[in-house]
């Protein structure tokens, strides 16, 4: 499977495209603008501003539909929840175009629903080449998302990173830091090890 990643920029999160798919969108649209003709669809691996910030103008310049975590949906607009006014902005209404669930299947991904960063918090997953979109699940420094906003879960995502150690993860494509094409099941062993032994 073939993933192109588009850098974050300061505290904006990685965005991925993977054919006709764009995961996140706090990338600004001129640095998804050259995929703006084949981009149909935006997933959106959780609700943060870092990780929307930019998913109406793309999904406008993109014509492409919005999808969300039904737990995180609310999210989008909600201030409290996206933390937008840690990063001095506000989001505008906004109503996603699909809410998503465990098991959906959007081209060649399928949604992992992995809360504990957030109550929707999902990882976009391909069995057959092994490659797994994280978000802010878990990182390639062997870290993992922060669980202290507000319907952050530390029990709910030792269980999601637990989980992930159980793949057979190649490629792992995280919402921060660079991707890694091989051992990718490396650095989650790596996460679960560091959220067992610190957090029991």
């Amino acid at each position: 499977m073939h993933v192109t990643w588009v850098p974050g920029e300061g505290f904006f999160a990685n965005a991925f495209v993977v054919g006709s798919v764009l995961v996140d969108a706090g990338v600004t649209p001129m640095a998804v603008r050259q995929h703006k003709d084949t981009i149909e669809t935006i997933i959106l691996t959780h609700c943060h501003y870092d990780h929307i910030a930019h998913v109406r103008e793309i999904a406008d310049m993109c014509d492409a539909a919005i999808c969300i975590h039904r737990r995180d949906a609310q999210g989008i607009t909600d201030e409290g929840l996206n933390l937008s006014i840690h990063f001095g902005a506000r989001t505008p209404p906004l109503i996603p175009d699909r809410v998503l669930d465990e098991g959906d299947t959007i081209a060649d991904l399928t949604v992992l629903h992995t809360p504990g960063h957030t109550p929707g918090s999902i990882c976009l997953w391909n069995e057959k080449s092994g490659t797994l979109i994280s978000g802010d699940t878990v990182f390639t420094d062997g870290g993992f998302g922060r669980f202290d906003f507000p319907g952050g879960s530390i029990t709910d995502l030792r269980r999601s990173i637990e989980r992930l150690a159980g793949l057979p993860v190649e490629g792992l494509w995280p919402g921060h830091g660079e991707p890694v094409s091989t051992g990718g099941w490396r650095h989650i062993t790596a996460a679960l090890r560091l959220i067992t032994g610190a957090y029991g």
